[in-house]
């Protein structure tokens, strides 16, 4: 009696943990899967921009005045070099209000072939969609929420999967003679095994960009000492852009300081031979994450496979190499986010992490369905089909503390925690008939 008590209550956690996320898990699964193949979509975007002539090549200086002169009152903050001999090189700019950024592409003639709004690129909105819900700052707790309860699930669902006398057949692979019923269950079941392990490193290297957590663990850090640099990626409080300083070659030009060119730059920088997309960044241009470049000029490479990149600093008056900086030199912590980071976006080890990504996010897909479709097959109409709760209170005192350790892990699972347990003690007993149609509390028979 105790064990089936106890089965039964993780059942219910279980149903109301995917009740909550199996909504928002389709929409993740989606764009996460989406979001994979970036790179692909970023160059079939720039497809006018490729398979160039390459004859009569103007110098970078050339191409940088002509796109300053077709946007006035820009500012210059970094030029991307062309990944294949063809392509166009890529101007980053601000526009002369302050706001607006544009990715201007200029042919190797000097001509200005046309530009694309950054934040408009499919990429960059399926990103939006994945991180927020395209609506700010609560979508991102709503998807930092989802996370936290999905992993609630998995592990429930992991307990409720665990092989209790049972052979392989309906534990590693769906019996497909049992009928309908049964094979809905193994589906649900075994897809559950085979995507769990894969599911729990994507939803915890989600953490850190997520907006509560990634400031709670970027506090933490600050406060144990544990920060070498800047953190270079984004949480919800630091977003890309927060400080800029526009002016700073201006400036320096002013005070008389003579400045090495772009193209001496982009000559280093090719010397360097960067990983795609390789930048040379503009003193004081603002980086996606954190503070400004330095008063120097920086080469620099944004691979999504962030163990490759590398970033040097050099003197805007000489030239000489000011600094150099690989993945290596970062603290420890950071390294171990970055991996975590390019193998959520499908970069780490190239086509295979894309297709391990890919197949993730359909097992999430598929365990939503089937889920979905054995709740409508057992749901009464007149109720929400919750599991019944258990007639003898099972001992919890070991999920007790695993549920402790998970909400001091993830403020906001222990902040619905706190929610949901004001709600069963001061709201629902007063909304019996509430209760009932949810399936919170059992019906009373006649």
């Amino acid at each position: 009696m105790e064990n089936t008590s106890f089965y039964r209550t993780i059942w219910r956690w279980h149903f109301y943990a995917s009740l909550f996320v199996m909504p928002l898990i389709l929409v993740l699964a989606t764009t996460g899967a989406i979001y994979l193949f970036k790179p692909q979509m970023d160059r079939w975007e720039e497809r006018a921009f490729t398979n160039l002539p390459t004859e009569e090549a103007v110098s970078p200086n050339v191409q940088l005045a002509a796109v300053m002169a077709a946007n006035p009152g820009a500012q210059f903050q970094s030029y991307r070099l062309p990944e294949h001999a063809g392509d166009a090189a890529m101007i980053h700019i601000g526009l002369a209000d302050g706001k607006s950024m544009r990715d201007v592409y200029v042919s190797p003639q000097g001509k200005v072939l046309g530009s694309i709004d950054s934040e408009s690129r499919i990429s960059a909105t399926v990103s939006r969609i994945h991180g927020s819900l395209l609506i700010g700052k609560m979508g991102d707790w709503i998807v930092e929420l989802a996370a936290c309860w999905a992993i609630v699930m998995i592990l429930t669902g992991l307990y409720m999967w665990w092989p209790r006398g049972q052979r392989f057949a309906g534990v590693v692979w769906p019996r497909l003679r049992k009928g309908n019923r049964v094979f809905l269950r193994d589906l649900h079941a075994v897809t559950g095994f085979w995507v769990s392990g894969l599911a729990l490193v994507l939803l915890t290297t989600g953490l850190p960009w997520a907006s509560v957590w990634g400031d709670a663990f970027r506090i933490a850090r600050a406060e144990l000492g544990l920060v070498q640099g800047a953190q270079d990626w984004k949480t919800g409080s630091a977003a890309p852009h927060a400080e800029h300083d526009h002016d700073a070659m201006m400036k320096m030009q002013a005070a008389g300081i003579p400045l090495v060119g772009l193209a001496d730059m982009v000559a280093k920088a090719k010397a360097e031979r960067l990983p795609h997309p390789a930048l040379v960044k503009a003193p004081g241009a603002p980086e996606r994450f954190g503070p400004p470049a330095p008063m120097a000029w920086t080469i620099k490479s944004e691979a999504q496979n962030r163990p490759l990149n590398r970033e040097i600093t050099f003197d805007v008056a000489t030239g000489k190499e000011m600094s150099r900086k690989g993945f290596a030199d970062k603290h420890v912590i950071d390294r171990a986010v970055n991996y975590g980071i390019a193998w959520h976006e499908g970069q780490l080890f190239g086509w295979i992490n894309q297709l391990v990504g890919v197949l993730t996010a359909v097992g999430l897909i598929t365990l939503v369905v089937s889920g979905f479709l054995m709740w409508r097959r057992r749901k009464p109409d007149d109720a929400l089909g919750a599991p019944p709760v258990a007639a003898v209170p099972p001992k919890m005192r070991g999920v007790v503390m695993v549920i402790g350790i998970m909400a001091l892990l993830l403020p906001l699972l222990a902040a619905s925690l706190c929610a949901l347990w004001l709600f069963d003690r001061l709201l629902l007993p007063r909304l019996p008939a509430l209760a009932m149609w949810l399936g919170l509390r059992p019906v009373q028979p006649a």
